[in-house]
């Protein structure tokens, strides 16, 4: 049993407490509240102490891709093997930045999960959906390269795949279920990334969409829909979708539509913050004419009561380049800009995570008795200032199933400001 003690405990649900601990038995939470009430711990008990202490955060979209641009080519391109090997730094990286659960929707992380709970990876719990499925020609395909060789990249394990119409749609659930998949992901609109396409137009038909939620659902998950445009994201919430990813084209009847289905938006203000400027024009231009649109649809959605979880979209490797694993606390201050409170960011990125995986979903993201035992510990008070949880630096420890995987001593000085 592992104690660690904070000056400040954010257990998330529940006000902060001041002078708290948390004990970790095993895998799992045994105690999180005021010192005073903690049962003391056999001799030789294993303390740690830290000025701050809160609930590891999800990233609730996520992309383990090991590509090195935010160009979809590249997956087609880049043998499996380099990219899977990069996606170990990856895993590293997102550890260092306190992220110990990753909803992956659309990657390897099916295959990564595997290597992560046999132990032979650190990284954090990955919840992954395989391939990602969308309409020929739409978001979920590389128009640059000739359809065969897409269906060739589908039938090979590839992280896209074509499917039109209910039955194909089935099947391609299927296929996706059958790799283990915890997490469906469908494109049920245009994106930035694809060529020829439009954001806004729908690409999914209703029953198409209801197929795929069918055949999830009676494994008992989820579908996640990448969304830009209105049309999708109604078609989205009729068919039974669980989140809504992105949400560019967001207005009142949508958002009103959310909160009543309790459909999850996962916004991802870090990829349109982060990827202006390093894309190619087809995409820059797309870029550039929803940015502002989505950050006013994150907005509206937070004023109107829809249900925020963090997500960034990350999916390219390398240390500290644009979009790159290791940078996911940048969403918590885009969400405060939105207009949520830190409090409201910090929620999003913890308590709210397990709602995105439906029956999946863990006992995760609060400081309490019974819960997983997956936490970091901070230099600073993020309640007083956010962007500490934007700096891996300022996270000194990380431990993901009570297992400690990042471990510093908080610089001289720093105890004072802690709790701000």
């Amino acid at each position: 049993m592992e104690r660690i003690e904070a000056d400040l405990l954010i257990p998330v649900e529940g006000e902060p407490v001041r002078d708290g601990v948390v004990l970790l038995d095993g895998a799992v939470i045994s105690f999180a509240g005021p010192a005073a009430q903690a049962p003391s711990g056999p001799s030789g008990q294993a303390i740690t102490r830290a000025p701050v202490v809160m609930p590891g955060m999800w990233d609730c979209h996520g992309h383990f891709l090991g590509i090195q641009s935010a160009e979809f080519m590249a997956m087609a391109i880049t043998p499996v093997a380099l990219r899977a090997a990069r996606c170990v730094r990856d895993l590293r990286a997102a550890l260092d930045a306190g992220i110990t659960s990753v909803r992956e929707v659309g990657g390897l992380g099916v295959h990564l999960a595997r290597g992560v709970d046999e132990g032979t990876l650190d990284g954090p719990a990955i919840y992954a959906a395989g391939a990602v499925l969308g309409a020929t020609g739409g978001h979920a395909d590389v128009h640059g390269l000739p359809l065969s060789w897409m269906q060739h990249f589908a039938q090979s394990g590839g992280e896209l795949r074509s499917c039109d119409g209910a039955d194909d749609c089935m099947r391609a659930t299927r296929e996706q279920l059958r790799n283990n998949a915890k997490v469906i992901k469908v494109c049920a609109s245009g994106g930035v990334l694809s060529e020829v396409d439009h954001p806004i137009h729908q690409q999914l038909t209703l029953p198409e969409l209801r197929a795929i939620v069918e055949v999830a659902g009676m494994a008992d998950r989820i579908v996640a829909a990448h969304c830009h445009g209105k049309p999708g994201i109604m078609a989205a919430i009729e068919a039974g979708v669980r989140t809504i990813e992105h949400g560019t084209y967001l207005d009142e009847e949508s958002c009103d539509a959310m909160r009543e289905t309790g459909t999850i938006l996962v916004p991802t203000r870090t990829v349109i913050a982060e990827l202006e400027g390093v894309l190619p024009e087809f995409a820059r231009v797309k870029l550039e004419a929803l940015a502002d649109q989505h950050a006013a649809a994150v907005a509206l959605a937070h004023s109107r009561g829809v249900t925020i979880a963090m997500g960034t979209d990350i999916c390219c490797t390398g240390t500290g380049t644009a979009n790159s694993w290791g940078r996911n606390g940048r969403e918590l201050p885009l969400l405060v800009e939105a207009g949520m409170t830190p409090a409201e960011a910090i929620r999003a990125a913890t308590v709210n995570g397990p709602l995105t995986l439906g029956g999946q979903a863990p006992r995760s993201g609060v400081l309490a008795a019974g819960y997983d035992a997956d936490l970091i510990s901070l230099d600073r008070n993020p309640l007083d200032d956010i962007t500490v949880l934007a700096d891996p630096n300022r996270i000194i420890g990380v431990w993901r199933g009570g297992k400690p995987l990042k471990q510093r001593e908080r610089a001289t000085g720093q105890h004072s400001q802690s709790l701000g």
